[in-house]
């Protein structure tokens, strides 16, 4: 369960990630009103974890 200041639930970090497969993390970062940093962090985590690593 996502907590309620996360600027993405999880369906919003899945759709995060397919966009930076081509796309610049910060361009996506700044269409999605998240920080090139947190983008970069749902990135990485999904390429270490996979889909678990998209949950809280």
């Amino acid at each position: 369960m996502t907590h309620r200041n996360a600027p993405l639930s999880v369906e919003g970090r899945r759709r995060l990630v397919v966009r930076c497969q081509t796309r610049p993390i910060a361009h996506v970062a700044s269409e999605m009103g998240i920080s090139r940093a947190c983008a970069s962090k749902w990135v990485n985590r999904y390429r270490r974890f996979g889909e678990v690593g998209l949950l809280d």
